[in-house]
Parts: C-alpha cells; structure tokens; sequence
C-alpha cells in the first residue's frame, strides 16, 4: 500500500507544497516517513529534490521538538502514526506551525516562548534552595496538581491553536500562564510571585484570554489548560484586591 506525503517547503522568501510517495510500513510513523525521504529525497514526479528539513529529538513526546502541522491539526510528529492518518484519505499535509517565524521546510523558530519563560521568571531560584537539607515537604494533593504543570515541554501547540495568539495581540498564551501557576504555588517559587503576577495583570496578560479552550484539546500532555488560566485569573484578582486595600498592621 502506497500513499503521499504532501510537504510544506521552502523558507520565508518562498513556499511551496511538493509531494513524495511512499510504501507503507506497518508501525510507522510521521517522523520516520520523513526519515525515508531524507534516505532518497525523491518527490512523487521523480525529481532529485534536498531533503525536508524537520526536527526530532526524543521521539517520546516529551521533548516538543517535532511539533508541526499533521492535516492542519496541530501535534508532535513522533506519535502521529500513518496508519489512521490514511483510513480515509491517502494523502497527509505537513505544514510547519504557522505562529512562529518559518525557518525551512517544517521548521520554526520558537525561541519566543523560552523568551516568554524568561519574562515571566519561570524557574525557581537556587538561592532558595538549602543543599544541607531534603527539601520542602509538599502536600500529595498539591504535589500531584504541580507535576501536571510541570510535564509542559515548551512545543507551541497551545499557541497554535489559540486564536487569542497572534501578531496583532500581546497575549502571553496559555504556556506561560500555566507555568506562572506552576511557580507561584511551589513552596520554593512563591516568593517572587509578586512579580510573576505583574505579567498577568498588564497587557497581555490572563484578561486578554477569549476563552476559546482551543489549548485544552491540542495539549500532547493533557494539561488543562483552561483549569489554570482559570486559576490564574482567580489569583490575579485576589493578589489585586491586596494590592489595593492592604491589612493594617495591628
């Protein structure tokens, strides 16, 4: 059984779909389909073309580096496989995400989203940290609700997806807000959530979501994303009211 690849190419100069025919093997999946053309870059009118420039990395979607376009669905390439992609049509589409500067062929730049981590100060400072002791004990519920937050690999499908994200909007995406969730309510990273906290409150901030719930059902990691920016939100407000009508000191 023979089906096409239909492949996005080209830089951001200029772009075109070529399309390249391959025998299906079973258990395959997008990346080693893209593996096969690189062995003999051969498109389907049998022109010696260069090879498709794609990233892979852990192939066990957790490193994010393999998210592109799969049909117009926005997903990792690793875990897409070809046999259900071609149950009804023999054709797949390639494309590379399209809310991140285009490199070649299905790769991007998404160095704006670390740049966004960056912003928003999403790590916990090692000053905190005592190496004499085992570190803070956290509640099982809690600890539970932050490793889910945690198995964000920084991949852009949430951006993808989210019609709120986009050049002519300042808004931080979902990545970032549930990160700044992640930190604020580790023991070790609220204390500087004040200044997090800044980043949700200013333009492009937690009020500029639409509440489209695109990012919830494009995450490869099941985060809810809607449960934390609904969160975010909630302790954005609360940190405001203190903010404005702070205790008296008895």
């Amino acid at each position: 059984m023979k089906y096409i690849l239909k492949v996005y190419r080209g830089t951001s100069q200029k772009q075109y779909f070529e399309k390249f025919e391959l025998k299906y093997i079973e258990g395959s999946n997008v990346i080693s389909a893209l593996l096969e053309i690189q062995k003999n870059p051969v498109n389907k009118m049998g022109k010696k073309v260069a090879p498709i420039s794609f990233e892979m990395s852990c192939l066990e979607e957790v490193c994010g580096a393999c998210s592109m376009l799969i049909n117009g669905y926005p997903r990792q390439a690793c875990t897409a496989l070809i046999k259900p992609l071609i149950e009804k049509t023999k054709t797949i589409v390639l494309a590379p995400l399209s809310k991140f500067h285009l490199i070649r062929d299905l790769v991007v730049n998404r160095s704006k989203m670390f740049e966004q981590l960056k912003k928003v100060k999403a790590w916990i400072d090692i000053n905190d940290i005592d190496p004499e002791s085992f570190g803070v004990k956290i509640d099982p519920a809690k600890r539970d609700a932050l490793y889910i937050l945690s198995k964000c690999m920084t991949c852009g499908c949430c951006l993808e997806a989210c019609p709120q994200y986009n050049n002519r909007s300042n808004f931080i995406g979902p990545q970032a807000i549930s990160q700044i969730n992640l930190f604020n309510n580790h023991p070790l990273g609220k204390n500087i959530k004040d200044e997090r906290f800044l980043n949700l409150v200013k333009d492009g901030g937690v009020s500029d979501c639409g509440n489209a719930q695109n990012c919830k059902e494009v995450c490869p990691q099941d985060i809810d994303l809607v449960e934390a920016i609904a969160k975010a939100s909630k302790d954005t407000t609360k940190h405001l009211f203190k903010s404005l009508f702070p205790r008296k000191k008895k």
